[in-house]
């Protein structure tokens, strides 16, 4: 931990920013803010004259201001090294993705070659051919089974940016037409799992972004499931956010998709699990129920049901989903049973997370403390462990029905904890 910068703080302030206007005016990131003001990084050099602009002082006061507070000097002198700020090279890579996404996207919006431009290419070697394109398919799905068994997801995304830049290298080129419609879904393949990967790192911004494009790329490559997927994962943001009315829409466009598509996939049943949550959310209970019967239809189905990747959905996390809804219509009976099951099945740590932070919450409405503290202790314990911005968000929403039972100091105790996680996550 560094020393704070008292003076570097005070300036800030004399000029009237708070943290998040002066990331704003700066164009970074406010946990970049808040770590150089704690000494935990310092400005690199390309950035220096911007903040010196900003606070209206010159490169040497502002390297004067950048000095570590008293408390440093008193140290034993070393040479000093400073380290790359990990929030900036987050935010620097998170740019780079973006202005790919940004290149793929309007590649994607180009109109396909002509058949003469094709046949030119294909004789010259440009094309890339259909081989190439299963083996592509075939790394995305490898990238799949990486993001569902990595503990920290964002290790997966400079995969997806390799893979991602191949891709529009490809799309740059002239393409057969069934190779260009390829090409298009693996783009929507993989921008749908940059989505996921930005969504449980609490970026939903981004992982919005990701699935317009997902869906976009899913029309170009006229694959029905794979655009309703991009589709109920944008979806899903608002559902999780409890913006339930702005999912609504989607989801309906979502579920005429995947009527139109293969009818052996799960598709329409992985939207109507969502469109449950969502009518909970709306406090309809009937229609949550309804959707829940629709979502179950799915242990009808014989074979392959999904493919591990884009499509995932086989039914085997109904019991809890079916849990949530009831946690959130308030029939606190019928989500115990729900999530009691749920429990005995093998989960994951994230979902065993979700779990436990709902039978926290029956606590909460039962005004038990013992329940809440028991379930919510484990979900920290989980968070701290993963570092997954979703365990996090699940404390967070449950904090502010902690206090009607502040006076217990338990509660206190579990409070001040989930303050300091969802804190230190956002730093």
């Amino acid at each position: 931990m560094g020393d704070r910068r008292i003076a570097f703080v005070a300036r800030r302030e004399a000029m009237g920013y708070t943290q998040e206007s002066f990331a704003a005016a700066l164009k970074v990131e406010f946990s970049t803010v808040s770590r150089w003001e704690r000494g935990e990084a310092t400005p690199q050099p390309f950035r220096r004259p911007r903040i010196a602009k900003a606070l209206d002082v010159t490169l040497q006061e502002l390297g004067t201001l950048l000095e570590q507070a008293p408390a440093s000097a008193r140290r034993p002198a070393t040479v000093a090294v400073v380290s790359p700020d990990p929030a900036e090279a987050d935010d620097m890579n998170r740019r780079d993705l973006l202005r790919l996404f940004s290149a793929t996207g309007a590649l994607l919006a180009l109109p396909p070659a002509t058949g003469e431009v094709v046949r030119a290419a294909a004789a010259s070697g440009g094309a890339l051919d259909a081989m190439g394109a299963e083996e592509s398919a075939v790394f995305a799905g490898h990238l799949w089974r990486v993001y569902g068994l990595a503990s920290n997801k964002s290790q997966v995304l400079p995969l997806v940016r390799t893979q991602l830049d191949v891709l529009t290298d490809a799309l740059r080129q002239s393409q057969t037409p069934a190779t260009r419609r390829r090409l298009c879904q693996l783009a929507a393949d993989l921008f749908q799992l940059a989505g996921e990967i930005y969504f449980d790192g609490d970026r939903y911004t981004d992982a919005a972004h990701c699935y317009t494009l997902a869906a976009a790329a899913s029309k170009e490559a006229g694959a029905p499931d794979l655009w309703a997927c991009a589709l109920t994962r944008h979806a899903f943001i608002a559902v999780y956010e409890h913006q339930y009315t702005e999912a609504v829409p989607l989801l309906d466009l979502a579920a005429t998709l995947a009527s139109r598509g293969d009818t052996d996939l799960s598709t329409q049943h992985w939207v109507a699990a969502v469109q449950a949550q969502t009518f909970a959310g709306l406090g309809d209970l009937d229609a949550c129920q309804r959707a829940l019967e629709t979502a179950a239809e799915v242990h009808h189905l014989t074979g392959p049901v999904h493919n591990g990747g884009w499509l995932r959905f086989d039914g085997s996390r109904l019991a809890e989903e079916r849990g949530t809804c009831f946690v959130t219509l308030g029939r606190l009976d019928l989500a115990e049973a729900a999530l009691t099951d749920a429990l005995n099945a093998g989960l994951t740590a994230r979902r065993k997370a979700g779990v436990l932070t709902d039978l926290a919450m029956i606590g909460v409405h039962r005004a038990d403390p013992e329940q809440v503290i028991t379930y919510a202790d484990a979900v920290l314990a989980t968070a701290h462990k993963t570092g997954s911005g979703v365990v996090a968000r699940k404390l967070r929403d449950l904090q502010p029905h902690l206090v009607p039972m502040l006076a217990n100091k338990s509660i206190q105790r579990l409070d001040a904890e989930i303050t300091a996680l969802v804190s230190g996550h956002a730093a």
